[in-house]
């Protein structure tokens, strides 16, 4: 919880709130400024993702359902079948939601993501759960990711869960890798439409497909699609 207060607050303000935070079992964060986040807790917040605990900061993007959540990541890791050999690579990863479970069940992972202090926080994640088989890397996700030294041994399995402007620009990067079977996450259906063309003009077929409610009461939804190479 962030609580934006435009006077100071006294300490025996910050003790009440100290103790509320405490007796309701919240990370409470003080804003007095926009720029400017005061924990009053002892603990980071959290959540589980398919059994291991991620810490985040009230700024970084997480899901905002954690049940939708929890189901999604279940079926990923189903439906990738990621085997003890396999090299699994995460484009767009964020702190790590789908790539630390991936690597509890993969021979390495690589997670990519754009945003520095993500990267940052999906190793801090990695470090606290004791995975030592998954790196993460801060690259732009526009250029071809295929030339980098961490790619140069192929991915078995592709996973991407890109913001709603999609991945247009990534997708001739992920066929370069030939990967055996790719799932794509989508907050769009329009960008998923048109992203799914090009793996699909590529010699991949659409296998599984899903909605998910991650947003109720709202026009949005969560899609899952999983592609395989024939």
């Amino acid at each position: 919880m962030i609580l934006r207060h435009t006077a100071p607050l006294s300490a025996a303000d910050k003790e009440k709130l100290e103790c509320f935070s405490h007796s309701q079992g919240l990370s409470l964060f003080l804003a007095p400024q926009s720029e400017i986040l005061e924990s009053i807790s002892e603990e980071s917040p959290w959540y589980d993702s398919n059994g291991l605990r991620l810490t985040f900061s009230p700024r970084d993007f997480i899901q905002v359902n954690e049940g939708v959540n929890q189901q999604m990541v279940a079926r990923a890791l189903e439906w990738l079948d990621v085997q003890p050999e396999d090299r699994v690579l995460d484009l767009f990863c964020g702190m790590g939601n789908f790539t630390l479970p991936l690597a509890t069940r993969a021979a390495s992972v690589v997670g990519v993501e754009g945003v520095p202090a993500l990267v940052e926080k999906g190793r801090e994640n990695a470090l606290n759960n004791g995975l030592h088989n998954v790196t993460f890397f801060h690259e732009n996700l526009e250029e071809d990711v295929t030339r980098q030294p961490w790619a140069k041994n192929g991915f078995d399995k592709v996973l991407l869960d890109p913001a709603r402007a999609g991945a247009a620009g990534v997708m001739q990067h992920i066929i370069k890798l030939e990967p055996i079977r790719v799932v794509y996450v989508s907050c769009n259906p329009a960008t998923l439409a048109r992203d799914s063309d090009a793996l699909l003009n590529a010699g991949y077929a659409i296998r599984r497909l899903a909605m998910l409610d991650m947003f109720p009461h709202t026009g949005h939804l969560e899609s899952m699609v999983l592609f395989e190479r024939l």
